[in-house]
This record gives C-alpha cells, structure tokens and sequence, in this order.
C-alpha cells in the first residue's frame, strides 16, 4: 500500500517519545467567501505506536482504490488537525491547546507533504518535513 500524499509525525517532546493515538483529520478549503472560511474532511486517522499517520485517505468504496479518493491540487489550501486533548488527558495531562490546526498551500501536488508536530501541554511547533 502506498502513503498518501500528506503523512504525519506527532512526538511528545516533553516526555522525548512518539505520541500514539493523536486523532488527525486531513480536510481542504471549500470555499473562502464571506466572512468565514469552510474546511471539509477528506480523511481521518490515528497516530500510531510510533507517533505516525501514513494513510490518510478516505474509506474506499467497492472497486475504488484509496490511493485514487484524494488528489491534491496546486494553490489549494488544506489542513491538517491533531485532536491533542485525549492525548493528554489519557496520560494523566492538561493540556492548553486541545486542538492544533496546521494550514497550508499545495504549490505542486507531485510532491509529498510530510507535517511533523512537537507537542507539549502548552506549547507545539511544526515544520515542513520530507
């Protein structure tokens, strides 16, 4: 099976280890008129013993292939969310930022974008990976 075209890597940096079980939901901008912006979900998943989410790719249906449901397409923007409450809270934490939502734009849709995530109860960073 092959990954899809985004994949994550979520570590707890306060404790130096993976962070499994982190709910991710990969969804894309439908419409930025009006006042508010529209994200849909195209997948969902969950990190796993190693902190990982390499399939996110929607449930395929008879005689679909999951890796043909999601195309990234060049200036679109998606999103990617880390529900991190559970997380937190399942190892005993509290945590500030229940969610963390990480918005960015495809310049080439050929390309694999990789998100990792460094998360502490009241502090994360990201940045492009490879």
């Amino acid at each position: 099976m092959s990954k899809s075209p985004v994949t994550c890597h979520v570590l707890d940096s306060s404790i130096g280890k993976p962070a499994a079980g982190v709910p991710v939901q990969l969804q894309q901008l439908r419409s930025a008129d009006g006042p508010s912006s529209a994200f849909e979900t195209l997948a969902e998943g969950v990190t796993d013993y190693d902190g990982r989410c390499m399939q996110l790719y929607p449930e395929a249906g008879p005689g679909q292939k999951r890796e043909d449901l999601i195309k990234l397409q060049a200036g679109r923007l998606y999103k990617v969310v880390f529900k991190t409450k559970d997380y937190f809270e399942s190892t005993g934490r509290k945590v500030f930022y229940p969610w963390v939502e990480i918005t960015f734009e495809v310049a080439n849709p050929a390309e694999h974008y990789h998100i990792p995530l460094l998360i502490s109860p009241y502090s994360y960073t990201t940045y492009r990976g490879s």
